[in-house]
């Protein structure tokens, strides 16, 4: 950046650009707009970020983001403890418990199969999975992966490790558009998709 913006400007505008799906135009205007707006907000948002990296950690079970080990969902007694959906990331077992239709439990893997970019299975939380499915408590694995080829790679992957075990393997039915993530479908082509959910 120029010289006429202050250094640390420039280092907060290149911060936000870091972010996904923040591009340097928007990095700018978030910058500018946290100068100009009253000091409590900037301290509140600096405070969140701080408590975000200090207080939450990854489910010793599923691998979700949690403040207490095991999780909510994992502790939870009114769970069925014999179903896991196995997810991509996150964001997907919000999208998931935002339909209201699932009542299992879940396995994170904190992202896909991608030889392109480098991810193989080993970066992935699948051993952890297979570990959970040994222990004989589960009698069904929904691979919840999203739709393409990433997803699809991952989800066969999956399927041939669980094939030898003994557990029903199902996914999710293709109601969700090819590409998408689970993240941005609506609620009732989730429910959908878990509901016609079938035999891998």
């Amino acid at each position: 950046m120029s010289k006429a913006v202050p250094e640390p400007v420039t280092r907060l505008v290149e911060a936000f650009s870091r972010l996904p799906g923040v591009g340097p135009k928007t990095a700018s205007r978030l910058t500018y707009y946290l100068l100009r707006a009253p000091d409590e907000l900037s301290a509140s948002l600096a405070e969140a970020l701080r408590e975000l990296k200090e207080q939450t950690k990854f489910c010793s079970v599923c691998f979700n983001i949690t403040v207490d080990d095991p999780c909510g969902v994992c502790s939870d007694a009114r769970r069925d403890k014999t179903t896991v959906a196995v997810v991509e990331e996150p964001l997907d077992v919000l999208a998931i418990e935002r339909t209201g239709s699932f009542n299992g439990l879940y396995h994170v893997l904190h992202g896909a199969i991608s030889p392109v970019n480098g991810i193989g299975p080993d970066e992935l939380r699948i051993r952890e999975l297979i570990a959970r499915v040994d222990q004989g408590n589960i009698l069904e694995v929904i691979i919840a992966t999203n739709p393409g080829l990433e997803g699809d790679a991952t989800a066969m992957y999956i399927r041939d490790q669980l094939l030898s075990k003994g557990v029903k393997i199902t996914g999710l039915a293709r109601g969700l558009p090819v590409g998408g993530d689970l993240e941005y479908a609506d609620s009732v082509t989730l429910t959908r998709a878990l509901q016609r959910r079938n035999e891998l």
